[in-house]
C-alpha cells in the first residue's frame, strides 16, 4: 500500500545532504525530514555511547514527525548506533557502510585509500567490511581531520581547502592508491577540488548513489504514490541554521523550510 509519510534522514551536521540529495533525485515523489545535529558536530572524536544517545533522540524525534523509515546519513553514527537503533525502533533503518568492497574489487594497484573519522575507523562495521572484502588488498586509512569543519563552514574551494586536502591526499597518492573511499558524508562536497588535486590518478567513490538505491529497495510497499506532492523539511540543533541554509542553497534549495531543534534533558524539542 502506498504511504505518504516522510523518510527521515539525519547526520552529525550538514554533510548528510550529500545522501539526501541523491535520495530526492532517485525518489522524487518521497517527502523527507532532515535533521542536522550541528550542536554536536563533529561526531568523529566523541565516545560511541554519546553518539548512540544523540542518534536515539534524533530517531525518536523523526518518528514523532511520522517518519516511515530512517536513513542514518552519517558513517560515524552508523558505526556506533545502527545496531542499537534497529533493535530499539520498529521501522527500517538504512545506514552508511564504507564502500571498501567496490574499491577492493576494482583496484588495479592493490592499494585503496579510505578517508574517514576516528569513530568510523573504530567501528565494528568498517573493520568487518574490510576483513571480509579487502583480503589481499592494502587499505590505507586516513583520519581526515578538518574536512568536516570545512564543509560545515561552506568552504568547498579556495586556498585553505586545497591546502588541507593536499595534506590528506598526498600520502595516499605516494602510496600508489588508485581507489579512494569517502567514509564521511561531508566529503563529497569537496569532490571537485579532490579530483583536481589527484588529476585522474585516483578513482573516488561516493556512496550516496548506493545508499539511495538501498532506500528504494527497503521502501517496497511503503513507497509514496506518484501523484503526491513531495515536501521537504529541515531541522538543525545548532545555535543557528546558517550552515544548513548555505549548503542547501549550494545544492539548489535556497528557499527550503528550516527549523530549529533544542536539546533539553537529553530530548529534542522543536522550536516551530
Amino acid at each position: 500500500m502506498a504511504n505518504n509519510r516522510p523518510i527521515g534522514v539525519f547526520d552529525s551536521g550538514v554533510g548528510g545532504l550529500s545522501v539526501w540529495r541523491e535520495i530526492v533525485r532517485q525518489l522524487p515523489h518521497e517527502s523527507t525530514i532532515y535533521v542536522a545535529d550541528s550542536a554536536h558536530c563533529p561526531y568523529g572524536p566523541r565516545p560511541a555511547a554519546e553518539i548512540v544517545q544523540f542518534s536515539t533522540e534524533i530517531s525518536r524525534f523523526l518518528l514523532a514527525q511520522g517518519a516511515k523509515m530512517i536513513v542514518v546519513a552519517c558513517n560515524t553514527a552508523s558505526a556506533a548506533a545502527l545496531k542499537h537503533l534497529r533493535a530499539t525502533f520498529d521501522v527500517p533503518f538504512v545506514g552508511m557502510e564504507p564502500a571498501v568492497k567496490p574499491a577492493a574489487q576494482s583496484t588495479r594497484s592493490g592499494h585503496i585509500g579510505v578517508l574517514a573519522t576516528e569513530g568510523t575507523f573504530r567501528g565494528e562495521l568498517f573493520n568487518r567490511t574490510t576483513e571480509t572484502h579487502a583480503r589481499g588488498v592494502t587499505v590505507h586509512r586516513r583520519v581526515a581531520h578538518g574536512l568536516v569543519s570545512l564543509v560545515e563552514g561552506g568552504n568547498f574551494s579556495g586556498a585553505e581547502a586545497e591546502s588541507l586536502l593536499r595534506r590528506h591526499l598526498s600520502p595516499l597518492m605516494a602510496a600508489n592508491v588508485d581507489r579512494l573511499v569517502l567514509g564521511c558524508t561531508h566529503y563529497p562536497f569537496l569532490l571537485p577540488l579532490m579530483r583536481e588535486i589527484v588529476g585522474g590518478r585516483i578513482t573516488i567513490i561516493d556512496p550516496a548513489d548506493a545508499v539511495a538505491k538501498q532506500v528504494q529497495r527497503v521502501l517496497t510497499r511503503r513507497a509514496a504514490p506518484t501523484d503526491g506532492s513531495a515536501r521537504h523539511k529541515f531541522f538543525s540543533t545548532g545555535a543557528d541554521t546558517a550552515s544548513l541554509e548555505k549548503l542547501l542553497a549550494h545544492i539548489g534549495y535556497p528557499r527550503a523550510e528550516i527549523n530549529r531543534l533544542w536539546w533539553r534533558h537529553a530530548a529534542l524539542d522543536s522550536a516551530e
